[in-house]
């Protein structure tokens, strides 16, 4: 007995020793990897990369941008089946355990020793706190050393946060899979739904990706997402969150992934929030725009964004149309599965209602085709084969527009052979139109005059063909749409409406070497002395020249800066007739500082930015309003808004020449506008370059300034004809038409100060109301129709100006084709 109570005690005492240097190591172990651990208190000031969503002005989303796709969401807000379903799958005991699941270590032990050998990764037995270190503030390396360090930190956090502060850090952050971090947008990419709209199935399937979200593609591994899903919702009826019933229920579905596209949420936006995601990266930088969480409320008029979109798309395919077809955009074999084979070429994913297809046959009278098949949720080509046919009718192309060859086309089976590839678009039943991609662009704006709000962009045919945006970025020459703002110069500064410039031919030396410049008309001839209305009307080009070298390009190019449209403009004649290059988005504010009553404006395309915790950190409209903030209505008067922007035009002037620029609608070089647009009050005003290679429009209702512009991106002519009145005003009127539908008919308001006298347009003399050919002109105070006119280019025999009455001296300008 003795002896085995001295073995007894003698094991006792090893077992002693061993356990103290057992401590020692352990303490020595925990001492040591406790050294340089990250701070884990940072977690308080957690703040994930977050996705920018930008919305349009009436709230639906435009497009989401992100390095890492997640939207934060608040415990709080968690549905409570969403966290029963990732502590089934990743944490059963999360509840209960301090950080450390001694029990899940045992058990991963077990596994981790019968696998030895197996080539597998090791299984691990991390607590969702241990993921939550492991994820914010350590690396994913399988090493002991790590798991030790990630085991402490755990301990830690737990002292440190609440359960639920745990799990809300846990399901923002995890990786979930197609591109998404957290359980609220994984929600959306893997559903298209919030968290509250998640069935048990839906919420149990996003439970079994945490571990390895490749594994489980809905697509890629369907049988095994379904098996991992269905294994979840065991473990849930396991820890009692639900009946068996359900669970069965639920396992019965098919996954019923919908992901959620990417890219832009509204058709026809894709210029429009591409501009945006430009600007947001040059105000807030990349990690702003990618990781900020920032919402964008911009000023996006969907439904008139789609009208804007289909508008110039109309005009420019009819004009395209006029030049001839170019024949097929290629050619592919059709002996074999042609489904196959066309499903490869890439088209146009924004022009949605063209459909490749394929020449199958040609005869009787058209030609039959073969419509490219889509692809399923994975990608893979569908299987069904769809056939339709185009008839000589559908093909609205007069003649070939090739090389050597601009001969009639002679119906569908002139024009196609077997295995062209080519666009189309449905008329009926199986019936098709054949469709060619333009080769002239053009792009389209649409602005709230008086705040400067852009509610509608279009940079082009196409976004997937080109993302060049014409509206903001092409430099072109704006022709005679610049003239308005020569005659609102010379309005401002002593000119009136009747005032009369001599529209002769003038030689003017331009110096340097450069030659005699001799302007013309659009029609090569000349009329005489005209009134600056007429001057603007009928666009004469010769007055507007002479107009310029009497004020002084000085002024001109003062005025020009002043409209935001060039920012030093050459002071040389010749930019008076608006050659030099700037961009639509210019110029149609430029028009929209007029239809504001010459108050300054700034285009915007965004409205409002708030940061992630929502604090508004821009807002557009910076006019004072502090009444506007009152929170309830106690008896006082209307909210007073302070305006401080720069008054650029006088007011009165502004409305000179506002109503000239009606004149142009209406009987000046857009009277189409004024057939398509009767009733409305409309001013604009055409543009035309030299060899037809630009056409502008450019106009305003009270409520609503559009610009368009069209032309060759590589500049060249578009054809005589090719004007602004015949191309880009017909689009202008076809957007107006559907913009100002069911929207009240108003005037242009007159602005207080200005007598509105009955004249004869082209004499500028003062007739008695109801007189042939009279109008109602507008002069400031101080100034009425004259009786005598100082001809601006018209001099005596000394170069002094030559005054003539009318009555008295009809003979000295006789046969000039002008005004006597």
């Amino acid at each position: 007995m003795k002896i085995l109570a001295r073995l007894v005690g003698y094991l006792f005492g090893i077992g002693a020793v061993l356990g103290l240097i057992g401590a020692a190591v352990l303490a020595y172990g925990i001492y040591h990897y406790s050294q340089d651990l990250p701070d884990y208190t940072a977690l308080r000031d957690y703040q994930p990369p977050i996705m920018t969503r930008v919305h349009a002005a009436n709230g639906e989303l435009i497009a989401e941008y992100a390095r890492e796709r997640r939207m934060f969401l608040p415990i709080e807000s968690m549905p409570d089946l969403l966290k029963q379903a990732f502590i089934s799958a990743e944490d059963k005991n999360f509840y209960e355990h301090s950080g450390i699941d001694f029990v899940g270590i045992a058990r991963a032990v077990v596994r981790n020793v019968q696998a030895y050998g197996s080539g597998r990764r090791p299984e691990g037995a991390s607590t969702i706190t241990q993921q939550v270190a492991k994820n914010f503030l350590l690396s994913s390396d399988v090493a002991i050393e790590r798991k030790i360090r990630e085991a402490i930190l755990a301990l830690r956090i737990e002292r440190a946060y609440t359960k639920d502060e745990i799990l809300e850090l846990y399901l923002n952050e995890i990786y979930l899979g197609l591109g998404s971090y957290g359980v609220a947008a994984a929600a959306l990419v893997y559903f298209d739904k919030s968290v509250h709209e998640l069935t048990l199935a839906e919420v149990a399937y996003l439970a079994a990706l945490p571990k390895a979200p490749n594994n489980y593609h809905p697509y890629r591994y369907t049988d095994r997402a379904i098996e991992r899903r269905n294994w979840v919702l065991d473990r849930m009826v396991e820890n009692g969150y639900v009946s068996a019933e359900e669970a069965a229920a639920a396992q019965a579905e098919p996954l019923n992934v919908t992901p959620r596209e990417s890219g832009t949420f509204i058709a026809a936006s894709d210029y429009f929030a591409e501009e945006v995601r430009r600007q947001l990266g040059e105000r807030y930088g990349n990690d702003g725009l990618y990781t900020g969480g920032l919402s964008v409320r911009t000023t996006l008029d969907p439904d008139r964004q789609r009208m804007a979109r289909a508008a110039l798309r109309r005009g420019l395919v009819n004009f395209d149309r006029q030049q001839g077809w170019r024949g097929p955009l290629s050619q592919i074999d059709i002996s074999g599965d042609w489904g196959a084979t066309l499903a490869e070429v890439e088209s146009l994913a924004d022009v949605q209602e063209w459909r490749l297809a394929v020449v199958l046959a040609t005869g009787d009278g058209g030609a039959d085709i073969g419509l490219q098949p889509g692809r399923d949720a994975s990608g893979a080509v569908l299987a069904e084969r769809a056939i339709g046919r185009i008839e000589d009718r559908g093909v609205p192309f007069e003649r070939w527009n090739v090389e050597g060859n601009r001969n009639a086309v002679r119906g569908a089976d002139g024009a196609l052979d077997p295995g062209d590839v080519v666009y189309v678009s449905a008329l009926d039943e199986g019936r098709y139109e054949l469709q060619q991609v333009p080769e002239v662009e053009g792009a389209l704006v649409a602005m709230d005059p008086y705040t400067g709000r852009v509610v509608a962009m279009v940079g082009g045919f196409s976004f997937s063909e080109s993302q060049f945006n014409r509206a903001t970025q092409a430099q072109r020459q704006p022709g005679s749409s610049f003239k308005p703002f020569i005659y609102a110069a010379a309005l401002d500064n002593g000119y009136t409406p009747s005032s009369v410039v001599l529209d002769a031919p003038i030689e003017i030396d331009q110096g340097g070497g450069l030659g005699v410049w001799r302007p013309a008309n659009y029609s090569n001839e000349f009329y005489g002395p005209q009134t600056l209305r007429m001057g603007i009307e009928l666009s004469r080009n010769v007055m507007t020249v002479r107009l310029a070298r009497d004020m002084g390009m000085p002024l001109i190019a003062e005025y020009a800066r002043r409209f935001g449209i060039y920012d030093d403009l050459p002071q040389v004649l010749s930019m008076s007739l608006g050659a030099g290059e700037t961009t639509l988005m210019r110029m149609t504010a430029a028009y929209a500082v007029i239809a504001n009553g010459g108050r300054s404006i700034e285009p915007t395309l965004v409205d409002r930015v708030q940061d992630r915790f929502g604090e508004t950190i821009f807002r557009h409209d910076a006019r004072m309003c502090d009444a506007c903030r009152a929170t309830a209505y106690t008896g006082q008067g209307e909210p007073e808004i302070v305006d401080e922007r720069e008054q650029v035009l006088d007011p009165l002037t502004a409305y000179q020449v506002t109503s000239m620029l009606e004149g142009v609608v209406q009987r000046g070089t857009a009277t189409r506008i004024r057939d398509r647009l009767d009733g409305w009050a409309i001013a604009g005003k055409t543009g035309t370059t030299n060899d037809y290679k630009d056409a502008w429009f450019i106009g305003f209702s009270p409520d609503l300034v559009v610009g368009v512009y069209v032309g060759f991106d590589n500049p060249r002519s578009m054809g005589r004809g090719a004007a602004g009145g015949t191309l880009a005003a017909p689009i202008f009127a076809d957007f107006m038409e559907q913009a100002l539908a069911g929207t009240p008919h108003t005037e242009f308001q007159v602005p207080r100060g200005i007598t509105l006298i009955p004249i004869d347009r082209r004499t500028g003399l003062r007739v008695s109301a109801g007189t042939a050919g009279a109008i109602l002109e507008g002069f400031r105070p101080g100034t009425q129709p004259p009786d005598s006119y100082s001809i601006i280019g018209y001099t005596d025999q000394f170069g002094r100006p030559l005054t003539v009455n009318p009555e008295a001296d009809r003979a000295v300008v006789s046969g000039t084709g002008g005004l006597y």
